[in-house]
């Protein structure tokens, strides 16, 4: 049967694409005209034109589709129009599994993130059940995604939508073309570009782990539950440090405070508006979001899937090899 992969141009479903051919699957993807196809270029798929904000395009796409794997997702940390990633990531994902329905499609696996999550004050890892409301999600993208699940979860429970649910934390290495905010800080760090950073930590995880994790929540996931997708909680200066390390160079040591910068990315945001940029330096809402210490845990997906994620260590390795052949590094 065919297995259908949205955002398989990107970082994270090309993984998941490669993962699912690697298993022996036949693979569509669904991408957009005017995509950049170099994740895919390399792969036996299927490719079938088609857009979320494009209702009529999804029907053709999930035609005959044993199982759906969305991982397509509009993931910016600044935007000049919100309502744009509302579309694609909220009304997008509902249009695309209300034709998997109408389809017959037997599972749909959806990528949210864990910016949907709750995040613990005492910064403890959170977990698939922690609190979380649509007041305390920082920016638009976490907005749309924390109200894209809900209504995800909402199609379950009105419509028996087979839906797993996969939270990736934050995914690094090969093939993160924009590449990604993670990616970006590996790689900045990686070419010497990084000589101070905001004092924050994170979970992440190696991409190809990830897509093991949704091709596990497609053959053990339960319907209407949500599986985290992470690797290790680590400090950004530890991050810092092990990329510097794999380089040869020494790693940047100075701290900036969260006060010290807001101003500067209240200026970066105007500057980029005037200009007409695509994105500014730094966003005052990736700021906020650096205030609290983003850990998780995935002991739920090890537990129920059998999930087992690699050391980060083999994926900061990967990502900068990547980086180095590909020229990103200067």
């Amino acid at each position: 049967m065919t297995v259908l992969v949205t955002g398989a141009t990107g970082f994270v479903g090309s993984a998941v694409a490669r993962k699912l051919l690697d298993a022996g699957e036949t693979v569509r993807v669904m991408a957009r005209a005017e995509s950049n196809r170099r994740n895919i270029e390399d792969l036996d798929v299927q490719i079938c034109i088609g857009d979320l904000t494009q209702a009529e395009t999804l029907a053709p796409a999930v035609e005959g589709c044993s199982a759906v794997f969305h991982v397509a997702a509009d993931y910016r940390l600044w935007t000049r129009h919100p309502e744009e990633m509302m579309q694609t990531n909220i009304e997008g994902s509902k249009a695309l599994i209300e034709a998997s329905l109408n389809a017959g499609v037997e599972r749909v696996v959806y990528t949210s993130s864990v910016a949907a999550l709750g995040i613990n004050k005492d910064e403890t890892p959170a977990d698939e059940t922690t609190p979380s409301a649509l007041e305390d999600m920082i920016g638009v993208y976490k907005r749309s995604k924390f109200l894209a699940e809900e209504a995800v979860l909402d199609l379950v429970a009105k419509k028996n939508a087979p839906v797993v649910i996969v939270n990736p934390s934050a995914p690094v290495g090969p093939r993160d073309i924009k590449p990604t905010r993670t990616g970006e800080l590996i790689a900045d760090a990686a070419a010497g570009r990084m000589p101070a950073f905001v004092d924050t930590g994170l979970n992440v995880v190696h991409v190809g782990d990830v897509a093991e994790g949704h091709v596990l929540a497609w053959q053990k996931g339960k319907i209407g539950e949500r599986y985290i997708l992470g690797g290790e909680n680590l400090l950004l200066a530890s991050i810092l440090r092990e990329i510097s390390e794999l380089v040869g160079r020494k790693p940047p040591r100075i701290s900036i405070p969260h006060g010290v910068v807001m101003p500067i990315a209240y200026i970066a945001e105007a500057l980029t508006r005037l200009s007409g940029g695509d994105k500014p330096l730094v966003a005052v809402d990736e700021v906020r979001m650096a205030r609290k210490k983003m850990y998780f845990t995935s002991a739920k997906a090890r537990r129920e899937l059998g999930y087992n994620p690699r050391p980060v260590s083999e994926a900061f390795a990967d990502a900068v090899n990547w980086f180095r052949e590909n020229g990103y590094l200067g």
